[in-house]
């Protein structure tokens, strides 16, 4: 999964927040509020202080019924059998060592070289959106606990044969190989401090993330749907920008996991298909309930020791040089409603009609908002980033 993040949240400091107000829910949620921990020291490190997750407040968990826990119960075939297939074996997949020097080889200095002086001509605001890609894969301890907090299609044991838990498992095992590659391609390429990178990537992990899906399904699902075609996005941006600055292997590179996140988009998205044609009422619920409260992305904690705003920073690049912006988030909010036919859905309760109207009208609403505030905004700051040695870059 992995990167990327909302621009529209990430921009708070910018634009007007597009939700409504909370629709009313049946549900009766179990309601945890969680310490505000005081500011990290920007001092030297303290090495006998105890390790402090970021602030996280109103955490709600485990909203779902029973009756609905069934549902995921009674669809472990179907999965198995529509979800699986989008698994691809382990023979068919790329690895990382097929696109970079090839360290068994007599030529792999001269291939180092190759590729260190193709990075050359790439432009630090492109390194910093590469590098946040990565730090968002690299969390994928994150997401795979995230998934198996979602109730009824948890693994119960780390090894369950569930078809629900075979998915997260083999899904975490292709998504690492993302990771895996970009990883070691910024390693080689000797443009990025890789120890502000390698911080920024324990401080992450460390502190997890809060996406709001209460360990729902429905809510964790849609969440993932909407982040793997966020992530493909993101990629192949990454892939298209690294085209223009004239490097090909980067660009196959971004390419080739832009192409695994459509896949696993694809997974995705059939889930919720089948999930409101059993339970329309239920699907458009929390589809309006996620988008209420705006997708969280991945890396929304990200911090590398020094700039409490990083998140902020790095995705206002990306943003700027265009591999995710604001209008993509309405483009991917107007397509699941598209796919999803949330138009045509019938026999709604009054509950469900409302959260239809407004997820059907939220993406003109955005796009509105973001012309507004395009409208509205002055020269941007440049600000340091640590992962490409302190130097500035444009927001």
């Amino acid at each position: 999964m992995a990167v990327q993040f909302n621009p529209m949240a990430s921009q708070t400091k910018k634009l007007p927040s597009y939700a409504l107000p909370p629709m009313a829910s049946l549900r009766s949620p179990k309601v945890s509020m969680v310490s505000t921990l005081p500011p990290r020291s920007k001092g030297v490190e303290d090495l006998k202080r105890p390790f402090m997750a970021p602030k996280l407040v109103h955490q709600s968990s485990h909203t779902m019924p029973p009756e609905k826990i069934e549902i995921f119960k009674s669809l472990d075939d179907w999965a198995r059998d529509n979800i699986l297939i989008h698994l691809k074996q382990v023979d068919k997949c790329w690895q990382p060592k097929d696109f970079l020097p090839d360290p068994s080889s007599d030529g792999f200095e001269d291939q180092v070289r190759e590729l260190r002086e193709r990075a050359k001509e790439i432009p630090d605001e492109y390194f910093v959106v590469l590098v946040g890609d990565m730090i968002t894969e690299e969390a994928l301890p994150t997401y795979q606990t995230m998934l198996n907090t979602l109730d009824g299609t948890r693994d119960e044991t780390g090894a369950s044969p569930t078809s629900w838990a075979t998915w997260t498992r083999a899904w975490t095992a292709e998504e690492n190989r993302h990771t895996d590659l970009l990883n070691k391609y910024l390693y080689l390429c000797g443009r990025v401090d890789m120890r502000q990178v390698e911080k920024t990537i324990q401080y992450l992990i460390g502190s997890g993330m809060d996406p709001g899906t209460e360990n729902s399904p429905y809510l964790g699902f849609i969440y993932t749907t909407f982040q793997e075609r966020a992530t493909f996005i993101s990629h192949g941006n990454t892939a298209r920008l690294a085209k223009v600055h004239g490097d090909m292997n980067l660009a196959q590179l971004c390419g080739s996991i832009a192409a695994d996140e459509k896949r696993h988009e694809t997974a995705y998205t059939k889930i919720l298909e089948k999930l409101f044609e059993i339970d329309p009422d239920g699907s458009v619920l929390a589809f309006a309930d996620m988008m209420r409260k705006k997708i969280s992305m991945p890396a929304h904690l990200m911090y590398d020791g020094s700039d409490e705003n990083l998140f902020y920073h790095y995705s206002s690049v990306a943003q700027r040089i265009g591999v995710y912006t604001a209008r993509d988030y309405a483009d991917i909010v107007e397509y699941l409603v598209d796919r999803w036919k949330l138009k045509e859905l019938i026999g709604l309760s009054p509950e469900g009609r409302e959260a239809q109207e407004f997820v059907c009208g939220l993406a003109p609403r955005i796009r509105k908002l973001e012309e507004r505030a395009q409208l509205r905004t002055k020269e941007s700051p440049s600000v340091p980033f640590s992962w490409v040695s302190g130097r500035e870059v444009k927001l």
